[in-house]
This record gives structure tokens, C-alpha cells and sequence, in this order.
């Protein structure tokens, strides 16, 4: 593996600084931290777009003088108008290249989810195929006690009524979670198709006006350049519909603002295991002003059984998840109480498909 593909396939965000603490290289990953593309960060200042919780000159100054890494660990590093993250910071002279540093930064939800991925995946992949093979054998048993329960109402009284009413309610309530696990563990291949994304929200959000989201405020930012995606637009309906359901649920009774926003970054790749890379520029963000996610499940989000609410199934956000990877897309999310940010980053359908 060349030096280029290293750099590009780096997992974890990456700058390049020179004797003059400009930015002369940027990773994909260090784009997609910063928000900015390779073009609109080279020659600036490191200091402009990174605001590190820690005397950045002075460590800068050492690792050039002793020619020697240093590390900074659970620092907080702001990135202009974007919430600050906790990171692990290395730095490190780069060899052959005299007074250039190399600063690497681990955010730390990164960190966990990469240390505990392999293991967490095989273990949702169990529990999902044992709920499955259990949701199919339950729901049988509870189609005859409902059954049962409305037959008995039949010739009770109101009082009694209320009991079996009760257990109707909290069969078919089983019921639909079951529906929603055999949902996640079935879920077909995409078939995809040249789909306009706005034209998936407008629908989404129509939807979302008139039911769940009735008492909030939705505001559109698109941008009407966009060119069309490819994806399964059923599945993606899926996925706006959810994403906006989360927004309206965290708002409570008293209501609040949902922000659609869509905009064009050149700068976004995915990075493969095998050092290829997919382009992902087409960008829809779902932002509401909520309080925030649990800063204890933040970093497990989109992971099954994972859920910040009460009686909650925590299988809405992984079914999006797993929608957005079959499409070779990518969905991250940055929360603080009063700023929730969903981002869908897709890629361009293929010319031959238009």
C-alpha cells in the first residue's frame, strides 16, 4: 500500500501541518470531522478551523524542538460553528519533511464504537436472530389470547370489560413490537432507482404534517442544484419518516423545530476496507431542537436494542442504520441538549442509470 493510500484510508481524522502551522493535507476523514472540503482548508490556519481545550502553540513548539510525538487525551476540540468533541489528540513530526507535524484526532465515540464494533455486531446479529425466531413463535399464542380475551368481554360487566379491553390493548401493543423485530431481521435487498431526495422529503415531510408532527414547526434549506440519488425510495421513505418521528418525539407536548437541510460536499468519501472509495456528496441533515440524546447511549445509537425513551424498542434508529448501509451510504448524528443533528450522506446515481 502506497503513502496516498494509507493517508486516504486512515480511519480517524488527520491534518498535516507545516512550520508555519498552516494546513498543507487534510484526510477524508479529517474532511468529514471538519465539515469542509480538502480545497477550503488548505493554506489556513490550524488555528482557525481547530479550537483544542489545551495550549496547542506551545505542544506544536516541543514536538518540533524534541522531534517527538505527544499525546493529548479527552480534550474537547470545537470546529467553528459545529459542538465541540472530545478527542484523544497524537502529534507527531512528520520524518523527511522538516518542521511539518502530523495531528491525528481520535473522537472518543469513534474510539469506543471501533473497540467494540466487532464484538457488539456479532452479538446484535445473535439477538436479532433469536427476537426473530421468537417474535414468529409468540405471536401465534397472542392472536388466541386476544381472541380469547374478546370473547370473555362479551358477557362481563363494564367493570370487568375493562380488564379484558386492557389485555387486547397490550397484546396487539406485543404484537406490533414483534412486527418491527421481524421487520429489522427481514428487511428486503434495496431496489434501487434515480430518485430526486426532495421529492422524498417533500412526501416525508407532508406525511409527518398531518400526523406525528402536527405541532411542530418544519423548515426546509435545500438546495434545489442537487442532483439525483440512487436508492430504494420505499426504504428511504423509511428513513426520513423515522428520522423525523425521533425529531417530533423528542420535542415532548410542547413542540418545537424540525430543520431539513440539503447541500452539495464534493470532499466526502467512503473509505472501503480494501482502500477503494465511494463518493458520497448528496447531504440531508435532520435537525431538531430537542434535549438532546442521552449522553450514555450517544455512541450507541444506531445499534439494536439501543433506545434513549421509555418503552422504546430501540430498533428505529438501527433499521435506518442498516437501510443506509445497503445503499452504500453513511448517517452520523452530533447532539447537545437543544441541537440534534442527523447527517445522510448518499452518493450521485451513475450516469448510465439517468
Amino acid at each position: 500500500m502506497d503513502n496516498d493510500t494509507l493517508w486516504t484510508s486512515l480511519p480517524v481524522p488527520a491534518l498535516r501541518i507545516g512550520p508555519d502551522d498552516l494546513i498543507v493535507a487534510v484526510n477524508s476523514a479529517g474532511e468529514f470531522f471538519l465539515n469542509a472540503s480538502v480545497k477550503s482548508l488548505i493554506g489556513k490556519s490550524v488555528y482557525d478551523r481547530l479550537q483544542i481545550e489545551a495550549n496547542l502553540v506551545d505542544t506544536l513548539v516541543r514536538v518540533r524542538r524534541d522531534n517527538g510525538p505527544m499525546f493529548i487525551n479527552n480534550v474537547d476540540v470545537g470546529r467553528g460553528l459545529e459542538a465541540p468533541v472530545e478527542c484523544n489528540i497524537q502529534l507527531a513530526p512528520v520524518a523527511g519533511s522538516p518542521g511539518e507535524v502530523l495531528i491525528l484526532m481520535e473522537p472518543r465515540d469513534i474510539a469506543v464504537r471501533l473497540n467494540k464494533a466487532m464484538g457488539v455486531k456479532s452479538a446484535a446479529r445473535s439477538a436479532i436472530g433469536m427476537a426473530e425466531m421468537l417474535a414468529h413463535e409468540i405471536k401465534n399464542p397472542l392472536a388466541g389470547i386476544t381472541g380469547a380475551a374478546q370473547l370473555l368481554s362479551m358477557n362481563l360487566t363494564p367493570e370487568d370489560q375493562e380488564l379484558t379491553d386492557l389485555i387486547v390493548v397490550e397484546s396487539r401493543r406485543i404484537v406490533a413490537l414483534l412486527d418491527q423485530v421481524e421487520q429489522f431481521g427481514n428487511l428486503r435487498p434495496p431496489e434501487r432507482r434515480v430518485v430526486n431526495v426532495h421529492d422524498l422529503l417533500d412526501r416525508a415531510q407532508k406525511s409527518a404534517e398531518v400526523g406525528f408532527a402536527a405541532r411542530m414547526k418544519l423548515k426546509e434549506d435545500y438546495d434545489p442544484s442537487l442532483p439525483p440519488t440512487w436508492v430504494d425510495p420505499d426504504q428511504f421513505m423509511q428513513v426520513f419518516l423515522n428520522l423525523l418521528k425521533n425529531a417530533a418525539e423528542a420535542a415532548g407536548d410542547t413542540g418545537g423545530t424540525i430543520r431539513i437541510r440539503t447541500f452539495y460536499d464534493h470532499g466526502l468519501r467512503l473509505r472501503r476496507p480494501d482502500g477503494t472509495g465511494t463518493g458520497l456528496p448528496l447531504q440531508v441533515e435532520i435537525c431538531d431542537d430537542g434535549p438532546g440524546l442521552p449522553p450514555e447511549i450517544a455512541a450507541q445509537v444506531f445499534e439494536p436494542f439501543v433506545s434513549g425513551r421509555e418503552n422504546g424498542t430501540g430498533l428505529g434508529l438501527a433499521l435506518v442504520s442498516k437501510i443506509i448501509s445497503d445503499h452504500d451510504g453513511w448517517i452520523s448524528v452530533e447532539s447537545r441538549p437543544g441541537r440534534t443533528k442527523f447527517r445522510i450522506s448518499l452518493p450521485v446515481a451513475p450516469k448510465d442509470k439517468e
